[in-house]
């Protein structure tokens, strides 16, 4: 017998249960209610009887002509003739009626006077005294024999219905035994070849013992297991080959690779990270990260970008100088998450960090021969150029002769454009100086105030063509900040000459500055009202000889001015940039840090 039909059974039975319930409440409810309606009628007759009996004793104490008696007895026996239900009580009736009809006529005899009547009858009251007796004798005797009858009917049900329980209880009882017992033992019996299974054991096959449903999920899951068997033994060789493949990639990539899983373990390294780290692989894979770093001081600083930030790593991308067979190579390194989709959650999960270190030494000598060839070129054009624009004031002077009006404007334009060069050639020479290292700050403690009063007055001359306004707003309790005042001035006035070239007229240019939550920077933000910059190239401005063209086909000068600003606030202890959307504006923001003495005081 199969599950389903088992099932069947137990619901049936479960029916059988209800129906004979039902069946019992039904039969009770009308044993009951025949028994009501039977046992009120002759109780009501046995009560009539008893009040005819009190009647018939006033009459036999008083006189025939005294009538008071007969009243109470004739509505009693009225109610009794309206409630024969009984065999021979309507004869009884009957003959109660015809005494009751002749003391009736001796009693107006009396009471007109005609004569003919006897003062008492007590042959006539006898008599009704004993049909009335005889009334309740029926009566009595019905309700008895109602009374065995219904406790007979009421053994009966009650046999019937305590048959029909028991059986329609052991039904149940066998089934509800049989059916989870049933599907435990197939449950329990597949669950055991599945972990089996699980542990790459497919030979642990489920016992077919009998031919419901479980036998037929245990006969196909035995043929899973064959065909599992045979794809792993078919597709091992394949996948074995597919390794061995990835593996020698991953060894002869002529970069260090590390993969590193959400646990923080070390699963893959290859020879050349082994040589970087001086490790050999069989050393790294395997052990937490956290344990190598504490014996390898350069994996230790590789642990630390994985923390960074995914945004902040395409803008400070790490270089490392290892030294490899006494001369210095540089490494760059890359950190990218892995995510993969888990089906199962429906949800995509950081599975790990893939490390890479890119040996950059080839490009890092052709960024410093590039170094070198721009400032050698930049002091060799800053001296002609310094002396092509005095000469051009000379002749803007009229000392060495007056010029007519075409003449001063093409020395003019001349001058704006050597001047332009001049500044070109001033930041590449602090491009030069900054990628040697040999930048000169001049660290102090300074008003923010005073930095920006001082930009400005200088910026005022260039609002007016375009009717610009210059909205500075700075709290008196600003603290003082560690700076190079010349330097961060440059970079203020940098950033205010964009905000003026790229601001429509009569547009305002909000200068605001305030103190940073945790109290320990000061921001300053210059405000403008322009196009604003796409998210795509809020990044690369800051890069050098790097220039977005604006809606109107502008293009600034060199591309270094904002790469020249981020390295002078970086080197400061600052940052700076960028917070636009487009046709909204663009705020650039850049910190200084508190000065010491500010500091403690707040």
């Amino acid at each position: 017998m199969n599950l389903k039909t088992k099932i069947t059974l137990g619901f049936l039975a479960l029916l059988l249960l209800a129906g004979v319930g039902g069946y019992s409440l039904y039969s009770l409810r009308q044993l009951e209610r025949t028994s009501r309606h039977g046992l009120q009628d002759n109780l009501y007759s046995v009560e009539l009887g008893q009040r005819m009996l009190r009647a018939l004793d006033q009459l036999e104490r008083q006189p025939l002509t005294d009538t008071t008696g007969t009243g109470p007895f004739a509505s009693a026996f009225l109610l009794e003739a309206g409630n024969v239900t009984e065999p021979g009580e309507q004869e009884l009736v009957n003959e109660l009626q015809q005494q009751l009809t002749r003391l009736q006529e001796y009693q107006g005899a009396w009471l007109h006077d005609t004569g003919g009547a006897p003062d008492v009858a007590p042959e006539v009251t006898g008599r009704m005294r004993e049909l009335t007796y005889r009334i309740i004798d029926v009566n009595t005797q019905a309700l008895t024999q109602k009374n065995e009858a219904a406790s007979q009917r009421l053994g009966e049900q009650s046999r019937y219905v305590l048959g029909l329980l028991t059986v329609a209880t052991l039904v149940a009882l066998l089934l509800v035994l049989s059916v989870p017992e049933a599907a435990v033992g197939g449950l329990r019996k597949l669950l055991a070849s599945i972990e089996n299974a699980t542990n790459q054991d497919f030979t642990a096959s489920i016992p077919v013992e009998s031919h419901d449903e479980f036998g037929t999920v245990a006969r196909a899951f035995n043929r899973m297991l064959v065909q599992l068997q045979d794809y792993r033994t078919s597709t091992l060789a394949q996948l074995m080959a597919e390794r061995n493949r990835v593996t020698s990639l991953v060894d002869n990539l002529d970069e260090g690779l590390l993969l590193i899983d959400e646990k923080h373990r070390v699963i893959v390294a290859n020879p050349v990270a082994g040589r970087l780290l001086e490790l050999p692989p069989s050393r790294l894979v395997g052990r937490l990260a956290e344990d190598v770093a504490r014996e390898n001081d350069l994996f230790r600083e590789l642990l630390t970008h994985l923390d960074v930030p995914a945004a902040r790593r395409e803008q400070d991308i790490p270089l490392f100088t290892i030294s490899q067979g006494g001369e210095e190579a540089y490494f760059r390194l890359t950190v990218n998450d892995v995510v993969s989709f888990n089906e199962a959650l429906d949800k995509m999960e950081f599975v790990g960090s893939v490390l890479t270190l890119h040996n950059v030494s080839e490009y890092k000598k052709l960024d410093q021969a590039k170094s070198n060839f721009l400032a050698t070129v930049s002091h060799e054009l800053k001296t002609p150029l310094s002396s092509i624009n005095f000469s051009l004031k000379l002749l803007q002077n009229g000392k060495v002769g007056a010029l007519n009006a075409e003449q001063l404007s093409i020395v003019g334009n001349l001058k704006q454009e050597n001047q332009r060069l001049l500044k070109m050639v001033g930041e590449l020479i602090d491009v030069s100086r900054l990628e040697s290292g040999n930048i000169q700050l001049n660290i102090q403690s300074a008003a923010v105030a005073d930095i920006v009063e001082f930009a400005a007055a200088t910026i005022q001359l260039q609002l007016q063509p375009r009717q610009l306004t210059l909205d500075a707003q700075l709290p008196d309790t600003l603290p003082r900040v560690r700076a190079d005042i010349e330097k961060t001035t440059w970079v203020l006035l940098n950033l205010l000459a964009n905000a003026i070239r790229y601001s429509p007229e009569q547009s305002p240019i909000h200068l605001r500055a305030a103190r940073s939550t945790d109290g320990r920077q000061v921001q300053v933000s210059v405000q403008d009202h322009g196009p604003g910059i796409a998210p795509q190239h809020q990044e690369r401005i800051f890069q050098r000889f790097v220039q977005i063209p604006d809606q109107r086909g502008y293009r600034g000068g060199s591309g270094l001015g904002l790469s020249i600003a981020r390295e002078f606030i970086g080197s400061q202890g600052g940052q700076l940039w960028v917070e636009s959307e487009l046709g909204m504006g663009s705020t650039f923001c850049f910190t200084l840090p508190v000065a010491d003495g500010a500091e403690l005081a707040a």
